[in-house]
């Protein structure tokens, strides 16, 4: 059994709130935070699957 990688788990959970963030953003109209939110989820994410890329290369 490999070792709990704390960093992924807590990369996933920002983008997972992220996103969940942008659904109260939108219910509350305030579109400009919606769209920077939907955004960092998308960072959160990329960094999430580059840091996942260079583990599995080493």
């Amino acid at each position: 059994m490999n070792k709990f990688q704390w960093d992924m788990a807590i990369l996933a959970l920002f983008a997972i709130l992220s996103f969940t963030s942008v659904g109260f953003a939108i219910g509350q109209h305030i579109f400009w935070l919606a769209g920077s939110l939907f955004l960092l989820g998308f960072v959160f994410m990329g960094v999430g699957f580059k840091r996942k890329r260079r583990r599995q290369q080493t």
